[in-house]
């Protein structure tokens, strides 16, 4: 089994869902008591959020990459970041490690072209539904990606900030979003992206008026397709 390097802590809880999905998947891939190696590297959230609201994105890409050589010298086979918005600066984390790169965004649009969707709905933070790295990217795999309109791009932005990165999941949150759901819907959306690595503590994919591809899960599997390769080849 190859070692999983994670940069996590952006936020906690869902570095948590991840930890939990990646040993349940060895698990129920191996049997018994098998579980995922990994090693995960937890920043804290708090420097990186000021980095963001002050757009220094060279700063958080500095600190990241930091992480990412750290992990590959502790024996990560591959890297991940925990996290959609900080893939902004995936390319530069990307740079410093020598390992496989496994990219969120890619990952996720593979598994949404499997599905046959053409025009799916990004549910995210700002940054990410805002800053065109992740649209852009979508587009170059033949992905039209749909962002809601400004005011309900702030609703979903604060629910991630303010309730889920801070472990609070209120029902009258789950409402506002499936509201915006149901309103891009009726504009075109096809599908639905949780964008945010913490969405799927609100929202259930396979409970959706769309089809739902949650990118915490779809990144997992990627982690755990690389580092059981070597297994299942011999």
């Amino acid at each position: 089994m190859q070692t999983i390097g994670l940069i996590g802590g952006m936020s906690f809880e869902s570095s948590a869902v991840y930890y939990r999905l990646l040993n349940e998947m060895v698990r129920e891939r191996l049997g018994d008591l098998a579980s995922a190696e990994l090693l995960l590297y937890s920043v804290n959230f708090e420097e990186i959020v000021v980095m963001q609201k002050a757009g220094d994105w060279a700063g958080a890409a500095a600190r990241l990459g930091d992480v990412a050589s750290r992990l590959e010298t502790a024996g990560a086979a591959c890297i991940l970041i925990c996290s959609n918005t900080m893939h902004l600066v995936a390319d530069e984390v990307a740079s410093r490690v020598s390992v496989p790169f496994l990219h969120i965004i890619d990952e996720t649009a593979a598994s949404l072209k499997a599905a046959g969707c053409k025009r799916p709905l990004l549910l995210a933070t700002r940054y990410t539904m805002e800053h065109g790295f992740y649209t852009d990217r979508m587009k170059r795999l033949g992905l039209d990606i749909a962002v809601p309109e400004a005011a309900d791009r702030t609703t979903v932005h604060d629910i991630i900030f303010n309730e889920l990165c801070a472990g609070k999941v209120l029902e009258s949150s789950r409402e506002k979003l499936m509201r915006i759901i149901e309103r891009e819907r009726a504009a075109g959306a096809d599908s639905i992206i949780l964008g945010c690595t913490e969405i799927c503590l609100i929202l259930d994919p396979d409970n959706l008026p769309l089809p739902g591809f949650d990118t915490t899960k779809i990144h997992a599997t990627a982690a755990i397709d690389f580092a059981l390769r070597q297994t299942a080849a011999a």
